[in-house]
């Protein structure tokens, strides 16, 4: 089938931003994808990767400053595990949708993920972190009524929100038809599902459905996945929190690819 020129995908700003924490700051210094203004860093604090974001930051000509840490409290919440260090950037976009689609359709044997409405920021950042560490493509997530990139997000991924390429689309619906009309198998995790997630031959190209905390995937996105997969649940709970899920299904399309 000839593939479409897309122009429904459109990226989205975050304006102003900050990241906190080391593990998170030292991803983004060494990642192109956001450029850091400046840094602040609690008066003695010793640590071996704070003394690599100094380096780091006068190799780049970041600007640093040590201060009290009583003075985070301006920028961060109370209890906000910063570390002894925030990172200011400057404004940052989601990749590209109709970019990630054209990588997507074009690459063999291609492994994305979808979000259905995830709303809770760690959820977000556990996702990202799995999807960074299995070498997947890709995430996409609604416009609307989902959680989008926030400091939260980016702590959580413990900086894998830096490298993943994260796009907004606003129909999920019409991306999945699309995806499948260019020979991608639309696979969607649901506890209703008859098929075992090792089942499903994850060396082909593959777009991997996610639902939300709670609901699951919408009735309409069910209908729309070319299949369903279920992890098996032996205990008394139903079900597992969709990062943990998502982490487990991706590790297994990891596993087959790699035999």
């Amino acid at each position: 089938m000839k593939k479409k020129k897309n122009t429904k995908f459109k990226p989205v700003a975050t304006g102003k931003n900050i990241i906190y924490g080391i593990s998170p700051v030292l991803e983004s210094l060494n990642s192109s994808s956001r450029k850091i203004e400046r840094i602040l860093i609690a008066e003695g604090r010793q640590h071996k990767r704070i003394s690599e974001i100094i380096k780091l930051a006068r190799k780049q000509n970041i600007k640093f400053q040590k201060t009290h840490r009583q003075s985070f409290s301006k920028y961060l919440d109370r209890d906000s595990n910063h570390q002894g260090v925030i990172a200011f950037t400057s404004s940052s976009s989601y990749y590209d949708a109709g970019k990630l689609f054209d990588e997507i359709i074009s690459k063999p044997n291609s492994l994305s993920v979808i979000l259905d409405g995830v709303e809770d920021p760690h959820n977000l950042g556990a996702i990202l972190r799995s999807v960074e560490c299995v070498g997947a493509d890709g995430v996409f997530i609604p416009e609307r009524r989902a959680v989008g990139l926030t400091e939260v997000v980016a702590k959580s991924s413990a900086g894998a929100s830096e490298h993943v390429k994260l796009a907004k689309v606003t129909n999920l619906n019409r991306l999945i038809d699309e995806l499948k009309q260019n020979n991608i198998w639309v696979v969607g995790a649901s506890g209703e599902a008859e098929m075992n997630y090792t089942n499903w031959d994850w060396k082909q190209s593959t777009a991997l459905v996610m639902g939300s905390e709670g609901k699951g995937i919408s009735r309409l996105t069910a209908e729309k996945c070319d299949t369903l997969i279920k992890i098996p649940m032996l205990g008394n709970i139903e079900s597992l929190n969709v990062s943990v899920a998502t982490g487990v299904i991706l590790f297994e399309a990891l596993r087959q690819r790699n035999l």
